[in-house]
């Protein structure tokens, strides 16, 4: 595109390794991050600790490596082209799988673990092996992200074109998502994916003024600066949104693999149309590049085939008939089982991780009741007499 200023070859491969350097960092830190709140959680509700968990430090250590992870990769695509940085996601879900096994604890019997966690294996293999493609022969083309830079590339009919097709595309899904509740797994996360190329796109753009204006160039004094910023927000925050429903109806694994295939897409269209990342590359770099996020998309996809679903357990009370003392059962076999002399009822709200206790029971109460229902019977007989 005429008037847009790239840099030089030398300065694109050091840019790019900072960036892709700093993608690979911030999706460890957030894997860590999370696993270290979820280890908090777990704490909590296994030593009956009455402390609400935004006051551990575990929990608050959790946050302040998620915000320096978020930050890192924020700050990446300022350095690397959005193609590069987007598949670098499966990162986090390759720490993960791994930070399960070990800082979770999440592991079976050494006979149990090759059928149980081989194809999560193989799907790492897969993903390192992908990774490795598309870094090697992602797009080495790079721009000063001005802002006179980034008008000139909204302003251009590709880009028009493409964001026509994607208002378009948007709207209609989002009709039938709400006229016709269509809320199915595909629809939702390909609204969410429709609204993250958006939102690269714009992080992009800031990310990349803000660095400029740091370094020296201000930026912050052009209304694109502001546009963009409030598109980014604002997808996001709608993103989150369609995030939460989705995983109120679907599976959590399922959700990661088919969201991280979409998003990654369309953050690669998105970056080919917008930013032209691709116009100094050839066909033997497009297509290695294309293998290894295909190579990606498998191995992000074993690995969260392979997780284990939740079973939903419903607590129930089960009353003593000889002693009639009601107990409550929060957690154990997802089938009621059948007890003897005994009959069970109702339906607890899910409490997890406690142990069961027992109702306290008021043995002057229980006296006086069966001293009445004594003295019922007495009477009934006499009536009879």
């Amino acid at each position: 595109m005429a008037g847009v200023e790239y840099i030089r070859a030398d300065v694109n491969y050091t840019d790019n390794l900072i960036g892709t350097l700093l993608a690979i960092f911030g999706n460890v830190l957030v894997s860590i991050s999370l696993s270290i709140q979820k280890y908090s959680h777990v704490t909590l509700a296994g030593t009956k600790d009455p402390r609400t968990f935004y006051r551990t430090k575990t929990w608050w250590c959790g946050l302040v490596l998620t915000c320096l992870g978020e930050g890192a990769n924020f700050a990446s695509y300022a350095f690397a082209p959005l193609s590069l940085v987007a598949p670098l996601n499966a990162v986090s879900v390759l720490t993960s799988s791994i930070l399960g096994l070990i800082f979770l604890r999440e592991k079976s019997k050494p006979k149990e673990f090759a059928k149980q966690f081989g194809l999560s294996f193989l799907g790492c293999i897969i993903t390192i092996g992908g990774t490795y493609l598309f870094v090697t022969f992602g797009p080495n083309s790079h721009e000063k992200l001005k802002a006179e830079n980034i008008v000139k590339h909204i302003v251009g009919w590709p880009v028009l074109l493409y964001l026509l097709l994607e208002i378009i595309t948007f709207c209609l899904l989002l009709y039938f998502y709400k006229q016709h509740s269509a809320n199915y797994l595909i629809v939702i996360l390909l609204l969410v994916a429709l609204l993250g190329s958006v939102t690269v796109i714009t992080v992009k753009a800031v990310s990349g003024m803000l660095v400029l204006t740091i370094e020296g160039t201000m930026q912050l004094n052009y209304p694109i600066f502001y546009v963009m910023f409030v598109c980014m927000v604002a997808t996001v925050v709608f993103q989150a949104r369609f995030l939460s429903q989705a995983c109120k109806l679907y599976d959590s694994s399922l959700i990661a693999s088919v969201n991280y295939i979409f998003s990654t897409f369309f953050a690669i269209i998105a970056g080919a149309i917008f930013y032209l990342e691709f116009s100094h590359e050839d066909v033997l770099h497009i297509c290695m590049f294309l293998l290894g996020c295909a190579a990606c998309f498998l191995g992000v996809f074993f690995i969260t085939k392979n997780r284990k679903r939740t079973k939903t357990f419903e607590p129930y009370v089960t009353m003593d008939m000889a002693q009639g003392i009601p107990t409550i059962h929060d957690k154990g076999l997802v089938v009621q089982p059948d007890y003897n002399g005994s009959f069970s009822y109702g339906a607890l709200v899910n409490n997890d991780g406690a142990v069961p206790a027992t109702l306290p029971v008021n043995q002057e109460q229980l006296s006086v009741t069966a001293r009445s229902s004594a003295a019922a019977n007495r009477s009934a007989d006499r009536k009879k007499d």
